[in-house]
């Protein structure tokens, strides 16, 4: 079919919705489109915060956002911070609750977010299409779009359109962003973000399963590149939970060698724990370092460190001497795993990279080179920690984004 639209919109996720949103609110007269490649909108939002939607964060800084520069996010989150957003999700039935600083809708529902995104781009007049993967863009005063069945001429473009993580199943194929880099657009090398980590099985495996809360920290040579404390998994193939996705980010960007130091009694110094251990060991002298850690930490966690240590589980704990209790209590504080890879964008919550914010204006998010075409999310090179400052972003990003495309009409 053939479309004209006065605004149209790559991409029915977070941002492309809101986009969507904003502008037929600031203008009803305006004919508004969203083009989705899938059969429905808003499937990665659905995933997002375990299914219950970390919406936003009541800290919005930008110290929790990363990208070449920064500094591109402050205008927009000036605008459209955590007052606007709670206003406008308030505006279509969406109420707020907080645990600490993450907030969720009422309901701990990421799929009651999307009914009523979607019951608003109905009510006010949105046009949706979907199965509309759009497979080359014109660029000019105008922008034609075309897919394998449709044709779409824009008087301006928003585009909406993420990169690669979640992988096609949701809707992330990268391709508007090779259309966009085959275009000339100055792009920052794409890469998962969020993401589990592959390390050397030989423990984790043992391990697979057991979640314990730990200072999870990035290592570099001698340096630690990021640190987070909150919950970790074991799994088969390496590490995940909340604390590994916070600071797996910098191991995807580059092709250094990685190790992940857990400790697992991050309230304590290693000579405090070495005592602790030596004063357990003399209570527990008749036990086999087998049962050492039951009733302290998860059995089979307390036999792998005691492995990784180097002793034979069969020993008694009497054989536990001075260096032996600071050995156990070094391993304790930096369990250590060398990563080796990523799960891959398919695992991902979000992409770092993309298109240059070089490339926009950061006060309307309009491209430098041509007037009309705009872009918000996560297609960006910006992107931020968990916690829901990534939504943050979509949201901020393409109000404004939508409130500069109808000034711009």
């Amino acid at each position: 079919m053939n479309y004209t639209a006065d605004i149209a919109i790559i991409g029915g996720g977070a941002s492309g919705l809101v986009a969507a949103i904003t502008a037929k609110r600031l203008n009803p007269n305006l004919s508004v489109y969203i083009f989705e490649a899938l059969d429905r909108v808003g499937k990665k939002l659905i995933t997002t915060g375990n299914g219950r939607c970390n919406i936003t964060n009541l800290n919005l800084n930008l110290e929790r956002f990363h990208g070449e520069d920064v500094s591109f996010c402050r205008y927009a989150f000036e605008r459209f911070g955590y007052s606007e957003v709670k206003d406008f999700f308030y505006g279509i039935g969406v109420d707020f609750i907080n645990e600490g600083d993450k907030v969720y809708p009422s309901s701990l529902q990421a799929a009651s977010v999307v009914d009523a995104l979607r019951f608003e781009c109905d009510r006010i007049g949105v046009n949706t299409v979907l199965n509309c993967k759009i497979e080359d863009i014109s660029f000019g005063d105008s922008f034609f779009l075309r897919s394998s069945e449709d044709s779409i001429l824009a008087k301006t473009l928003i585009v909406c359109s993420g990169l690669l993580s979640g992988g096609d199943k949701i809707g992330s194929f990268g391709n508007i962003f090779r259309l966009f880099k085959n275009e000339g657009f100055k792009t920052v090398r794409v890469s998962p973000s969020l993401v589990q980590l592959k390390t050397e099985t030989d423990f984790v495996k043992q391990l697979k399963g057991i979640k314990v809360d730990a200072k999870a920290s990035l290592v570099c040579g001698n340096k630690v590149v990021a640190e987070y404390t909150d919950e970790v998994l074991f799994c088969d193939y390496g590490l995940s939970g909340p604390a590994i996705l916070q600071i797996s980010r910098q191991s995807a960007r580059d092709e250094k060698e990685y190790t992940v130091s857990l400790d697992l009694y991050p309230d304590i110094d290693k000579t405090e724990l070495a005592s602790k251990i030596k004063d357990r060991a003399k209570l527990l002298q008749n036990r086999n370092l087998e049962e050492f850690f039951v009733g302290s930490i998860n059995k089979r966690l307390g036999q792998v460190v005691l492995k990784y240590c180097g002793y034979k589980l069969s020993d008694s704990v009497s054989v536990l001497r001075d260096a032996d209790f600071t050995k156990i209590a070094t391993a304790l504080k930096s369990f250590e795993f060398k990563v080796l890879s990523n799960t891959g964008f398919l695992n991902s919550q979000v992409s770092s990279g993309g298109i240059s914010t070089d490339e926009f204006d950061p006060k309307t998010l309009m491209s430098r080179r041509y007037r009309g075409l705009f872009a918000a999310g996560e297609i960006l090179d910006i992107d931020g920690d968990c916690g829901g400052f990534n939504l943050s972003w979509a949201w901020a990003s393409a109000c404004l984004a939508a409130e500069s495309a109808v000034k711009s009409l």
